[in-house]
């Protein structure tokens, strides 16, 4: 017999007589005897045939809107919906998990993304010689602010700014006299934060120079020092010495970088103190623990004002040996007491001595706690370039596990000699050959204390050297002008040509300052090399210096993938940029000697019969195809040819030793991804 409760829903269902059900529910005060009888009334018995009373149920109750909950679960309890609901609560688990492992997965093979400091070219600007907003001939950091669109239009987002702190400008302002202030020719420290925040909020970065290894004999630690006065004592390096009707006895044989003996007898002490550069440039002592808390300082206050990493210059200087012997002679049979130049030492007791590196990853050390924020990592690159030694160079970028410079500035190209196809292969060779696995390298090919490019190797070759720096694997260094190829002012009367005034225009002064007079002379062919003749040239060095930069930002190959060596001679330097999973392949051909034909279906590369030139140079080559077996170049061109192969070079035995990978990466064409397990 069916049970009471069932009873009552059968009188319910035969009381609504197949009306709608508008959510009533039966009275909970109605009695069950009540119900019973209006069922016996109403209702008759049930013919049961055999069948059980719980399927009775089943069949003659159906779901209806405004059940009453205990109806609900008589329905919740059937197998039809209690195996649904399983079914679809062990498919959410198991999706929740595939997802979670699916994400595991992505994050684990995924290579590390690059850095800012990676991803553009940095842009170096010398601030007295970029652009004059107060008419007194001589640049300022307002008119680096108003220039800014120009480093934008370069398509580059990092900027390099040189020493700005206050200084009496010897050693064109490496001599400071107060690390924590502006000097009043660049303009006010509001200037400098009105700056940054104008950089940032063009998505920009902005690196400056710090010098911690002297500064100016006007700072107030050396007048505080040259009369002992409490813990500044010590900041510098004193030493007796003989000093006898005018003339000096130096405690040993060391001389200066600027060449004569690197100790000055002072007056006000009676010691001799010492300086690796100018005498007006003391040398700090870092074996003093309050010094290089001072620097430490230093660091902290223009991180907190929102520099986003430094470069930190001769930090290969910040120690000397305690002993002061005298350092070797470079020609044992010359006589000591005429050695006066840098060159004719071995200086063993005077750079990288034990202990300097320590000091250099403790600068790391306090960066790094400014670099928790997201998007807010601080760099750092140290200027430390040992021509005698590539592996001390190398020493900079720190061990596996203690990290120290993001990488040292490479200035191997700016010291070549005799530019060709071969030198240029040879100097590339030694810096990838030497630089530690997984490292980032970094070219350059000016600064401010060097001839620029046009004029040290030949304005014939500025383009070609540009698309040099720009397809190299790592991080491109341009000296403000390099990206219009000026050249050093020939005047008689500039001290320093290759810091000319930036060619904006052809209005007076290059559009460089609107006063009566810049701080060295303009170079006479502003005329016709400056930025606005150029923007309208399609042939231009500006123009194709921006299609080099965009190629790199949007290239794989190019932005991260392997470099192979392909081939070089007297005149050429070949070199293929390819990625993990992609087909398509880059090779660069460029010309530093005499116009010729270069053969590459001679060089067992897989090559297609014709390639496309991406780039050329000359910007008529562009766009055409050649043939790679007869490809040429004329004097100073450069050609970027595109291809497609499934056999990278990178994986040929031949070819194994002269393929290199900074970020090794692989990438999936399937999911559009890079990931890290090729």
């Amino acid at each position: 017999m069916v049970d009471e409760e069932t009873k009552a829903i059968h009188i319910e269902l035969r009381e609504k007589e197949g009306l709608e059900n508008n959510g009533f529910v039966q009275s909970e005060d109605m009695n069950e005897k009540e119900a019973e009888n209006v069922s016996q009334e109403k209702s008759p018995e049930p013919c049961l045939l055999g069948i059980e009373p719980g399927a009775v149920q089943e069949l003659s109750v159906q779901p209806y809107a405004g059940m009453p909950k205990e109806v609900l679960l008589q329905f919740s309890t059937q197998a039809r919906y209690r195996i649904t609901r399983e079914i679809l609560f062990w498919l959410i688990i198991a999706s929740s998990l595939v997802l979670v492992a699916a994400t595991v997965a992505i994050i684990a093979m995924s290579p590390k993304c690059l850095g800012w400091w990676q991803a553009s070219p940095i842009y170096q600007i010398y601030p007295r010689s970029y652009k004059d907003t107060d008419k007194d001939g001589n640049g300022d950091l307002k008119g680096i602010q108003e220039k800014l669109d120009h480093i934008q239009y370069l398509n580059v987002k990092t900027i390099w700014i040189t020493s700005f702190y206050k200084s009496a400008l010897k050693d064109v302002g490496y001599g400071i006299e107060d690390f924590q202030d502006i000097d009043p020719m660049f303009g006010t420290m509001k200037d400098f934060e009105n700056l940054v925040a104008a950089i940032h909020d063009k998505g920009l970065k902005v690196i400056m120079d710090l010098i911690p290894n002297h500064t100016s004999d006007k700072h107030k630690w050396f007048q505080l020092s040259r009369n002992r006065t409490g813990k500044y004592t010590d900041y510098y390096i004193w030493h007796d010495c003989a000093h006898i009707d005018g003339r000096t006895t130096p405690p040993n044989n060391w001389v200066s970088v600027f060449g004569n003996s690197s100790w000055q007898y002072d007056d006000v002490r009676k010691q001799c103190y010492y300086h690796q550069f100018g005498k007006e440039q003391p040398d700090l002592n870092f074996r003093n623990q309050n010094v290089q808390e001072e620097i430490h300082d230093m660091i902290r206050f223009w991180l907190g004002k929102g520099i986003d990493g430094f470069s930190m210059n001769d930090v290969k200087f910040l120690l000397e040996a305690t002993h002061l012997r005298d350092e070797p002679q470079v020609n044992k049979s010359q006589n000591p007491d005429s050695i006066s130049a840098y060159s004719e030492l071995y200086h063993d007791y005077t750079t990288t001595q034990v202990g300097m590196h320590d000091i250099v990853r403790s600068f790391r050390h306090t960066m790094d706690k400014f670099s928790s924020e997201p998007g807010r990592y601080r760099f750092m690159g140290t200027g430390a370039n040992n021509q005698d030694s590539i592996e001390r160079t190398m020493m900079y970028y720190g061990t596996p596990f203690i990290q120290e410079a993001n990488f040292p500035f490479n200035l191997l190209l700016m010291n070549i000699k005799e530019i060709s196809g071969s030198s240029i292969f040879e100097t590339v060779a030694a810096w990838m050959k030497n630089m530690p696995p997984g490292k980032w390298p970094n070219w350059a090919v000016g600064d401010p204390n060097t001839a620029r490019v046009s004029s040290r190797i030949g304005k014939e070759y500025i383009n070609v050297i540009n698309m040099l720096l720009l397809t190299l694997p790592g991080t491109p260094t341009t000296y403000y002008g390099e990206e219009i190829g000026m050249e050093d002012t020939p005047s008689q009367t500039a001290t320093f040509p290759e810091k000319s005034p930036m060619q904006w225009d052809s209005s007076p002064y290059a559009g460089f300052t609107e006063g009566n007079s810049s701080w060295i002379p303009v170079n006479s062919d502003y005329p016709n090399i400056s930025v606005d003749v150029q923007k309208t040239d399609p042939d231009s060095t500006l123009n194709v210096y921006r299609e080099l930069s965009s190629l790199r930002a949007n290239e794989l190959p190019i932005h991260r993938g392997w470099m192979c060596y392909i081939w070089n001679d007297s005149n050429v330097f070949v070199y293929v940029r390819e990625l993990d999973g992609l087909d398509q392949v880059f090779m660069m051909v460029l010309n530093f000697g005499m116009e010729t034909t270069t053969d590459l279906q001679a060089l067992d590369l897989d090559l297609p019969s014709e390639a496309i030139i991406k780039l050329s140079t000359n910007a008529t080559n562009s766009g055409t195809v050649t043939n790679t077996k007869t490809v040429k170049t004329g004097r100073g061109e450069g050609l970027i040819l595109e291809y497609r192969t499934s056999k990278p070079v990178h994986n040929k035995e031949t070819f194994k030793e002269k393929c290199f990978v900074a970020e090794k990466a692989c990438y999936s064409s399937l999911f559009n991804l890079l990931y890290m397990y090729c």
